[in-house]
Parts: structure tokens; sequence; C-alpha cells
């Protein structure tokens, strides 16, 4: 069984570990010691603050096998992007352009820097061990943090986003890089994340980039057949950002022109269909016809955990069966209440 808990101070050499590997498809996850160890610190004071309205907090989740205590995922969800500052983004324009003297009329595909995704809440960091084989832990590592949403609503915003990584070869490079933010920045694309920390709120990114539309059909065709496309190690996760309820819109990484997904809370599952019951030992060798997948979390803000389990179906009572194992993984008791979406 994996369980999908708050990290820990404990947890730092294993994040550390994990991000040691080449992850090329993720590019919002603290990749240094000093870094991975400020984000852990903000996270345990995230979740110990009492919040009215989503400000500065962010979240950081861990999975955890817990037959082997090993920590195998990460992922996190920011209250309010930006983090007191400013989040940018590529929003993609349509510029009219008339000549009456000519009597042309054209339309002109633009890219605008812009900040109206600031104050979003935003999924990031999100990284699975061993992707290929990932089987529903990954869509419990995905949605828990979205599950914690739904159980303090209060937390965050009504609009979530999420940027995903864009196309780079096998050194790094990045087409939409090298075509626009080369120029401004005057360094390559793997020099540009490290200085920025994979963050797009930093006073720089306005002071270099363009303030002025970037006309598309004038950036080389390999940049321009990248745009909103996204790494091929992001696939895992923008299948099950999609099954969630996300959406690509308008905007795209100003780094390397990866896809940013959107939705309304209203708009993803997690919300719509989870509902809330209370626990009850399941009897072993009890015999039951309806049986469904759910990822289940404990209904308390600072002992947050989730689990998937097989269980039977929830729709129609007030109660959910649980196995003992579960109960132990959640920290709950019979009568506690928790949150069930099905898987």
């Amino acid at each position: 069984m994996h369980v999908v808990r708050p990290v820990e101070l404990s947890d730092v050499a294993a994040l550390e570990t994990l991000a040691a590997v080449t992850m090329p498809g993720v590019h919002t996850l603290p990749k240094t010691r000093e870094k991975i160890a400020a984000s852990v610190e903000r996270s345990i004071a995230s979740f110990a603050a009492h919040v009215d309205i989503p400000s500065e907090e962010s979240y950081l989740f861990v999975l955890e096998n817990q037959a082997t205590r090993e920590i195998v995922g990460t992922a996190a969800i920011h209250a309010s992007a930006g983090s007191n500052g400013t989040y940018f983004s590529f929003r993609n324009d349509v510029i009219q352009q008339v000549s009456r003297d000519l009597n042309i009329s054209h339309s002109v595909h633009a890219l605008t820097l812009c900040s109206e995704l600031t104050a979003y809440s935003q999924l990031s960091g999100f990284y699975v061990r061993e992707r290929e084989a990932a089987g529903i832990e990954a869509a419990l590592l995905s949605r828990a943090r979205l599950l914690f949403a739904v159980l303090a609503p209060h937390r965050f915003g009504d609009r979530f986003f999420v940027p995903l990584a864009g196309v780079t070869d096998d050194k790094g490079s990045s087409p939409f890089w090298d075509a626009l933010g080369r120029k401004f920045f005057k360094m390559d694309f793997l020099d540009a994340e490290r200085v920025i920390g994979g963050a797009r709120n930093r006073t720089l990114i306005v002071e270099l980039m363009p303030h002025y539309p970037v006309y598309v059909p004038l950036l080389p065709g390999d940049a321009q057949a990248v745009m909103g496309q996204i790494h091929p190690d992001g696939q895992l996760a923008f299948d099950l950002l999609t099954e969630e309820g996300f959406e690509a819109d308008d905007y795209v990484d100003i780094f390397d022109g990866g896809p940013i997904l959107q939705a309304h809370k209203n708009s993803l599952r997690s919300f719509t269909g989870s509902v809330i019951r209370q626990v009850a030992l399941a009897e072993p060798g009890a015999a039951c016809d309806a049986l469904a997948t759910y990822a289940i979390a404990a209904s308390s803000e600072q002992n947050f955990r989730a689990i998937t389990t097989t269980c039977p179906s929830v729709e129609t009572g007030e109660v959910v069966y649980l196995a003992q194992d579960a109960l132990d993984a959640l920290m709950v008791a019979p009568g506690d209440s928790v949150i069930c979406v099905r898987i």
C-alpha cells in the first residue's frame, strides 16, 4: 500500500535522492538540498498556519511505500501563484491587422507577456519514480493535493492551473527558448532554469522578457512546432490531469513554451465526485457484490493522509467499510469521517 502525506523534515534526504535523477519533464521541482529543505520548511509552516484566505502557503506531499517506507514520489500545490509576487506566462493572442488603404484585413498569432494567472492556485512538482510502471499510486499522488483542497477550500482559490514542461532535446536545449528567451537572457535554457529556480515570478523575468507582442510567424519553424507541446516525460502527468478535468487554455510557459492547463474547481472530479463518509471496520471475509476502487483521504488538515483501496461502493450509503491496514494508513478510527472519490 502507498500513502500520500505531508512532507516532514526527515524526508529531505529522500527528496534529494529523487531530485538527483534526471527529470527533464519537471521544471517546478527544487533540485538542490538547500532549496529542498527550504520548500519542506515552508510546507510544514503552511500546514500549521491558520488560514482565512489563500496567500503564500505552499503544500508539499510525498508518496510513501508503506511496506518499505521509501519515498517514491512527490507533488506540491501552492495556494496562490506567484508567491507574494507576480506569475508570468505568455498568452496566445490573435491580433487583427487592418490596412484601409490596401483593403487588407488579417489575423496574426502573437504571444503577449501577462500576469493573469497570478493568485490562481497552482499545482506543481509532480514526480513519481519509475513512472513507466506507476499505477494507481501515481493517480493518488496527483489527486491527493486536490483532495486536500476539497478538505480545506479556504486555503485555495476557485481556479487552478498546472504548468507542464515543454519539449527539450537530449542535451536539455529548448527550441522555444533558443528562439525567444535566449535573445533576452543571453544564456542557455538549463542555465536560465537554474538561475530562476523553476519559478516564474522573479523580477528579472519582467525586466528581461519582451513587453510587446511577439509575432509567432516570425519565430523559427521548430519553435512554433513545440509551442503548447509537452515533454514526453510529462505525458503521465498530462493524462492524469486531463482525466481529472484540466484543459489546455490560452497560455504557454514563458521559458520552454509548454502548455498550461487550467480548470475551475467545479470542473474537477475531486470536487464534483467526492463524498464524505464515516469509517467502519470491514469484517474479514464479508461478502460484497459491488466493489469499487477509491482514493480516500482523512478529513483532517493537520494529519492529512490519502490512500487508494478497493471497498464496497460508498455512493448509496453513509459509511465506508475499510480494512484495518487502511485505517492505520489513514490514521483514523471507526466513526471518523473521510473523503472518498472513485478512481
